[in-house]
């Protein structure tokens, strides 16, 4: 990359951390138990609105992956949502009514929160419907990834989203708050993937799976993004570009082996496919709060109509993570 192009991006990384700051005069702190927090601490940054079905389980899932403190941002839910994670004793919670759109998505607000709060800390940003799998995680727990991280001087970790879905119409069944989603969202696309490397940010970008099949089959170019990098070692310096998909400075997306060989990578187990969906696909549709003019949650309404069945024959069903790695959708590189 030359010198005017490395000058642009830090030019950009300065200006998506100035606006972060603007745009953190939309939160509201709700309940703000940040001195609780300690040194080494790891945290989950997340943005939710009405997602009260799942957070039960969400809160659990990270809970028991060692996880100390939870972030969240509040766009204004009127589910009950809001006074659920205010009442829980490892939540800082702010509140919103600022437009999603216009914060690129709720980023300014959580790079805000990461610039304030995450120096020096493992940050874990993930959505309400997002399960983080890594090499090992049913026998360690998330700490001893970090740590392994910590002493091998790598600064972030990536993950591809892996959408899962029920065999059989994905309204046929009811999720209850609480419930471990996989027990109705099992099965997953085993390939049809397709990777390019984005020559700006030198991330890696990915599409495919059931989106792209389904809802984008006409269009796969226009299918959502599956590259993912959520888990960082933050830097006040830092600040994701767009979503998780890739980060300033540039190398902190470096999270591929470019001669060929394998670095540890992980999955994101992605629920959306619970009888939620057409409810909430139709919600955000009407709130165009979404990428390019709501793009994806166009093609979600106007096939989540017809209780779509995901399923193919060469769906997979999930096991755990070791059938992922497998598969060549992970990988526990030379962490053993």
């Amino acid at each position: 990359m030359g010198l005017w192009q490395s000058y642009r991006l830090r030019l950009q990384r300065k200006r998506w951390r100035i606006r972060a700051r603007r745009k953190s005069t939309q939160l509201r702190p709700v309940v703000d138990r940040t001195d609780q927090i300690r040194p080494g601490d790891l945290f989950v940054m997340t943005t939710q609105r009405n997602e009260m079905v799942r957070l039960p389980y969400f809160l659990k899932y990270y809970r028991d992956l060692g996880v100390n403190h939870f972030f969240f941002v509040d766009n204004d839910s009127d589910d009950g949502s809001l006074d659920y994670l205010a009442e829980q004793p490892d939540v800082s919670v702010w509140h919103t009514k600022g437009s999603y759109k216009r914060s690129r998505f709720g980023v300014d607000w959580l790079n805000f929160l990461c610039l304030k709060h995450a120096h020096g800390h493992w940050v874990l940003t993930v959505d309400p419907d997002e399960f983080f799998l890594y090499p090992f995680c049913d026998t360690r727990p998330l700490r001893a990834l970090t740590d392994w991280l910590d002493a091998s001087s790598i600064k972030s970790f990536s993950a591809m989203l892996l959408d899962m879905y029920p065999k059989g119409p994905i309204n046929a069944q009811a999720y209850l708050p609480g419930q471990d989603p996989l027990e109705i969202a099992n099965w997953f696309d085993p390939g049809n993937y397709t990777i390019q490397r984005n020559r700006r940010y030198g991330n890696l970008w990915i599409q495919g799976g059931p989106r792209a099949r389904v809802f984008f089959g006409d269009r796969p170019k226009k299918a959502p993004a599956l590259n993912k990098i959520p888990l960082v070692k933050w830097n006040r310096r830092y600040t994701y570009v767009s979503s998780t998909h890739m980060l300033l400075p540039r190398g902190l997306n470096l999270v591929y082996d470019e001669w060929g060989g394998e670095k540890a990578s992980g999955v994101l187990l992605h629920t959306k496919f619970l009888d939620t969906f057409s409810s909430k696909a139709q919600e955000e549709l009407l709130r165009n709060q979404h990428y390019a003019a709501s793009v994806e949650y166009k093609a979600y309404a106007e096939v989540g109509q017809e209780n779509p069945d995901l399923w193919c024959k060469w769906s997979e069903k999930y096991i755990n993570w070791r059938q992922l790695e497998i598969l060549g959708l992970m990988s526990k590189g030379n962490w053993a």
